[in-house]
């Protein structure tokens, strides 16, 4: 019998560069698929993904475009890793899953099994988490329809005294 899931909705201590939305999206891979009829190209090996300070890194990925504008990367890998240096902190945040799902516009971040989101030394992780950047919130477990617990490490506030 499974138990049920926590619900997780905490704030990250800082936002996601904010100028990383209006930067361009660079891509490299060992090979590359474009089907400009539907919209998706298929990136192979090695891939990596950029956009200011987020970088993406994944065995394949699959880019959507409608109307010329990107819509989502879907990465695949074991794992696929993702970090992005944080607003008003030297810190970054960083996270791996096996399928990483982004989508530009709602600017939000799906990892898929054994998925890990770590800022500084805090730590989610859980077979499903949710990343809304632009709002520096985290959901996982229930919130995220995840089937496996929550695991949250926070590390304690130094206090100077």
């Amino acid at each position: 019998m499974s138990l049920l899931l926590l619900l997780l909705l905490l704030p990250l201590q800082a936002r996601a560069l904010s100028g990383d939305r209006e930067q361009p999206i660079y891509l490299e891979a060992d090979s590359v698929e474009i089907d400009e009829a539907s919209g998706v190209s298929v990136y192979i090996g090695n891939v990596v993904v950029s956009q200011g300070s987020m970088r993406l890194e994944a065995d394949k990925m699959w880019i959507h475009r409608r109307q010329g504008e990107t819509e989502k990367i879907v990465a695949v890998g074991k794992p696929v890793r993702f970090r992005q240096q944080m607003d008003k902190s030297h810190e970054e945040a960083r996270g791996h899953a096996l399928k990483i799902t982004y989508f530009i516009k709602k600017d939000e971040i799906y990892l898929f099994d054994e998925a890990v989101l770590q800022q500084g030394k805090d730590e989610f992780s859980s077979d499903r988490i949710t990343y809304l950047r632009s709002r520096s919130l985290v959901k996982a477990g229930t919130s995220a329809q995840g089937k496996q617990r929550v695991r949250v490490v926070i590390e304690s506030q130094k206090h100077d005294q």
